[in-house]
């Protein structure tokens, strides 16, 4: 096994090393560090905490210490990640004032990012969004830049930072050094890499879309009514700090209220917070001032506090990779750590989702199980015994077809059309010789065609009972006018004075409440009266 003296690196490097607690190189610097220097691009993949951050900044500050004007530039999806990638450049370069540094995030003041450009630093550490900013406003230039990292690839590539990327990458040289480094990478994100690469090393260690050994993952599945009274039975059994992973942003202050009512101390971290309060949430967080720490995704990717020593996934991420990430915050640099997921029965189609990605086999017996739409129609038919038989018939050329009893049954009653308009005037004439009434009746009769006289019979007896019913409804108006007029009296305490003119009732006691509520009383028109 290597370590950091193989490397020839410079010995104040090496000592800010040891001073950091890097003793040997992880399997991950083991092959990335003498590839970077020797100046190819690097598309790496490992799996969460095992040190892809010093795998791309030891190269980068060993190539800068020797240059004098060369600069770099490394691009992270959250503020907390860039931070955090800071901090540790900052413990590599300590001693060192030739090398200066600057952070651009959003939701800090432009003027202290401004008061760090003008010292020109080398090291530029930031999100897409400041940089093309501060790109627009022309306070950073990128012209001697030879160095470009991108930490969490997937995430950079995606939909919304794959804009913001290309515009960076109008104001960065052609000829440069390109990093990409992430614990998991679809194929869909190795393609498009190939737009930013120049023949690069390909370097994967271990499975990137499984969860560490060294953790112990539980899955549950439950209602999610129950979910919150579970997290209160798992954080009474464990001892330790706790990350809880929850869908919303408003969900993390929620679920905090909710926890320090129950005597639970803990903070949220979501996107919605000022800058600063984020920073002092993450600073008591890792000096251990209160033990658990709600939040979204933004603490899923890079977060790297030793001290976790248990992940719950409250709510189940949108995306199958982040599941893989949040479990990846506890169990750092071969650790022992423990995790938990709610499934809860709404979020059973998002967990067939990750357990696709964990594990590919499960897709394909899924498949060999699926039964083909020929049997499920037998199925079908099976159920439907009562309604429908299958009979087999066979045509002239000895083909079987199927045919229902229902369809065949009908044929069988129903003749044909001709004979049907014949057995009709037959009746019709049969009707009429003996038919003692109006001939417009029996003009009536003829359209709806009864087959005797009695059926008609029967149809005008229920015609005149319906008749009958209506013409109670049919009253005087006279008679329906005073009905309403006892209705309403009664019901609402109107005056008995009538307006005759308009027909209606005045409501006088109630205009009254409503003009003179309360105070003095009030002319209806004009200004109120003023007391001498």
């Amino acid at each position: 096994m290597r370590k950091f003296e193989d490397f020839g690196l410079s010995k104040t490097l090496e000592k800010s090393i040891l001073n950091m607690g890097f003793t040997n190189p992880t399997p991950v610097q083991e092959q990335s560090i003498p590839v970077a220097l020797e100046g190819r691009d690097i598309l790496g993949s490992a799996q969460t905490g095992t040190g892809k951050t010093a795998a791309f900044l030891i190269p980068l500050i060993q190539k800068l210490m020797r240059e004098e004007i060369t600069a770099a530039l490394v691009l992270t999806p959250t503020r907390e990640l860039a931070k955090q990638v800071l901090d540790v450049t900052d413990g590599l370069l300590f001693g060192q004032n030739a090398i200066n540094t600057a952070c651009l995030i959003g939701g800090e003041q432009i003027t202290k990012q401004l008061k760090q450009l003008k010292r020109r630093p080398r090291i530029v550490v930031g999100t897409p969004g400041r940089i093309n900013d501060h790109l627009e406003r022309k306070s950073l230039k990128l012209n001697n830049l030879k160095y470009l990292v991108l930490d969490e690839t997937d995430r950079m590539l995606d939909m919304g930072f794959g804009v913001q990327i290309d515009r960076i990458l109008k104001h960065v040289p052609k000829v440069r050094q390109t990093l990409m480094f992430s614990a998991t990478l679809p194929e869909q994100i190795v393609k498009l890499s190939t737009k930013y690469l120049t023949t690069p090393e390909r370097i994967s260690i271990g499975k990137t879309n499984v969860v560490a050994t060294n953790i112990d993952n539980e899955i549950i599945k439950i209602k999610k009514e129950d979910k919150y009274q579970l997290l209160l039975e798992q954080i009474e059994k464990r001892v330790g700090t706790v990350l809880i992973f929850v869908k919303t942003k408003h969900a993390t202050v929620k679920m905090a209220k909710k926890l320090s009512h129950d005597h639970f101390r803990s903070e949220p971290l979501n996107g919605n917070l000022r800058q600063s309060k984020r920073d002092t949430v993450m600073k008591k967080f890792r000096e251990k001032k209160f033990r658990i720490m709600v939040a979204t995704d933004i603490a899923a990717r890079g977060l790297d506090v030793p001290h976790i020593e248990h992940v719950i996934n409250y709510d189940l991420p949108q995306l199958a990779e982040d599941h893989i990430h949040r479990l990846g915050r506890t169990g750092r640099a071969n650790a022992v750590g423990s995790a938990v997921t709610f499934v809860s029965t709404k979020e059973l189609d998002k967990w067939n989702e990750i357990e696709r990605m964990l594990d590919p086999s499960i897709q394909r017996t899924n498949n060999k199980n699926k039964l083909p739409i020929s049997s499920k129609k037998n199925k079908f038919f099976k159920k439907n015994k009562s309604r429908s038989k299958l009979l087999k018939t066979k045509d002239d050329n000895h083909k079987v077809k199927y045919k229902s009893s229902f369809y065949n049954k009908k044929k069988k009653t129903s003749d044909s059309r001709f004979e049907r308009v014949k057995n009709k005037k037959k009746t019709f004439s049969k009707l009429k010789k003996s038919f003692s009434g109006h001939p417009s009746e029996l003009k009536k009769f003829s359209k709806r065609g009864h087959p005797d006289e009695s059926n008609y019979k029967k149809s005008s007896f229920y015609k005149k009972k319906k008749r009958t019913d209506i013409s109670k409804f049919n009253k005087d108006d006279e008679t329906a006018v005073s009905f309403f007029k006892k209705k309403r009296t009664s019901k609402y305490r109107f005056n008995k004075e009538i307006d005759t003119k308009r027909n209606s009732f005045r409501k006088k006691p109630v205009r009254q409440k409503m003009l003179f509520k309360s105070g003095p009383k009030k002319k209806r028109y004009g200004k109120p009266s003023r007391s001498n």
